[in-house]
């Protein structure tokens, strides 16, 4: 099929199955027809409000349709969407809008974006304006999402790809015509993007308020789709369930499950692979700035334990720190290069690409090796690294141990100084049932060797991580130090 924009594909699919449904998040569900007419209301509605194509559209709104209905509205104007957390604090949220110079707000009142226009949670479009078609347009970059919450200071990421894609090959694996249960906080990039896409494809997208793992498992039982996005912290959250509960699930149906956005500990992947299949777990690995991307199956992962693939777009090496290319085996910083060049993927607003001297490679700061086939693993990212009496320690395996236990829902591992070492390992531990120290420091000494095990621990009864499997590592560390 031609390449078709995120607008006319929508239309396209209302046309042709317009009772079916399109969207479903919590009780709520469009058919194609309702999801097509209401997005047409609203995309006059922004016109009327000054949205022109190329503007970007900043969507502070929590999951929900609501939160569709705006992304899609805007890719009808040619504008671009740029999400945010419906949470995100008061004066990161106007940093945001001021960079992406925002020509709209939606999800928040007027006093939280001075001198931008806005809608609120709720918003509703005058009933009286026009549902039907619109002029079709090609927004000329399809979404623009944030980052920098490792260094604190936003940024943004301004996709260079037009928002127009072959509905029957939308990427990420997606399928054409299907469901799709994508369990995701929207304004990640990933889930964002994968249910857009699948959207694009005319899959049933079934989304979800906040994520509650036996709500998950009911959603792929009763739609019996063939797609399911993850991240290791749902999939520890799923593991986590009792027996009764996780037998009770209809797997069946899945042809592909993949799973991204933070590395996923060696026994939990093993654990999924055995559970739907070494064909249907995936994973894939790559920045919002897609210069290169990896892909691996399970049964790959089996022969290369603990990798997360090879290159399926762009290139990636492995740098040392004199910028000398390694060898097979060793630690090194990953590098990026896009099949077109530097540029050719995103461009920043609000920072730099840090590159490889005056070359085109790029790096997101993210540490690994790479085997003699050509397979990536990640060690973790450069800054989160714990260097304790001059040994390198990687947050990431030290986590990996300490989620393994069962008491255990979420954690996070830095470094904080320490007078002797320059740094100590402390843990934040999300234990909502409790959890004996003792018990976990026995735990993890049999996983690990005795100097990565952590010296202090934090218990705490609420999530580290957020539902994207995303943790700031550096401002808990600025916190405790």
């Amino acid at each position: 099929m031609e390449p078709t924009s995120m607008s006319r594909a929508i239309s396209m699919h209302a046309a042709e199955r317009p009772h079916d449904p399109a969207l479903t998040c919590g009780d709520t569900t469009l058919s194609w027809q309702e999801f097509d007419r209401r997005t047409n209301r609203l995309a006059r509605a922004f016109a009327e409000m000054g949205v022109v194509a190329d503007d970007l559209v900043t969507i502070a709104l929590p999951n929900s349709t609501a939160f569709f209905e705006s992304a899609f509205a805007t890719w009808k104007l040619g504008a671009t969407p740029q999400p945010v957390s419906a949470r995100l604090p008061g004066r990161e949220l106007e940093e945001i809008v001021e960079l992406a110079d925002s020509r709209l707000v939606v999800g928040v009142e007027a006093d939280r974006a001075a001198g931008r226009r806005t809608v609120p949670i709720g918003y509703e479009p005058d009933p009286s304006l026009p549902d039907e078609g619109l002029p079709d347009i090609t927004t000329r970059c399809w979404k623009a999402p944030t980052s920098g919450g490792s260094t604190g200071r936003p940024k943004i990421i301004l996709a260079s790809t037009p928002g127009e894609f072959d509905p029957e090959r939308a990427g990420f694996g997606l399928p054409y015509r299907s469901t799709c249960v994508i369990p995701g906080v929207l304004y990640h990039n990933a889930p964002f993007s994968i249910s857009s896409l699948a959207l694009v494809g005319g899959n049933h997208v079934v989304n979800f308020p906040r994520f509650v793992p036996e709500l998950v498992l009911d959603a792929v039982t009763e739609h019996r789709p063939k797609y399911l996005y993850l991240v290791p912290t749902m999939m520890a959250r799923i593991w986590k369930l009792p027996d009764e509960v996780r037998a009770a699930a209809d797997m069946t149906s899945l042809e592909v499950a993949v799973h991204m956005a933070a590395p996923c500990a060696p026994w939990l992947k093993e654990e999924w692979i055995h559970w739907v299949g070494p064909d249907v777990l995936c994973e894939l690995y790559a920045g919002t700035e897609v210069q290169s991307v990896t892909w691996i199956t399970g049964r790959e992962w089996l022969e290369h334990r603990g990798s997360v693939g090879r290159p399926i777009v762009g290139q990636m090496k492995i740098v040392g720190d004199d910028g000398e290319d390694l060898p097979p085996g060793e630690v090194g910083e990953i590098y990026m290069l896009a099949d077109n060049g530097r540029g050719s993927t995103y461009r920043y607003i609000g920072s730099e690409p840090k590159p490889l001297g005056d070359t085109e490679w790029e790096s997101l700061g993210d540490m690994g090796s790479m085997d003699e086939d050509g397979y990536i693993y990640l060690s973790d990212r450069r800054q989160d690294l714990i260097l304790r009496g001059g040994a390198n320690i990687y947050p990431a395996e030290v986590e990996a141990a300490i989620d393994e236990h069962a008491a255990v829902r979420s954690c996070a591992v830095i470094g904080v100084p320490d007078e002797d070492l320059g740094k100590r390992v402390h843990a934040i531990v999300d234990a909502p049932r409790g959890l004996d120290e003792a018990d976990l420091r026995a735990h993890l000494a049999e996983r690990l060797v005795s100097y990565k095990c952590p010296s202090t621990y934090e218990f705490v009864d609420e999530p580290v991580r957020d539902d994207a499997g995303k943790v700031r590592r550096s401002m808990l560390a600025r916190e405790r130090s």
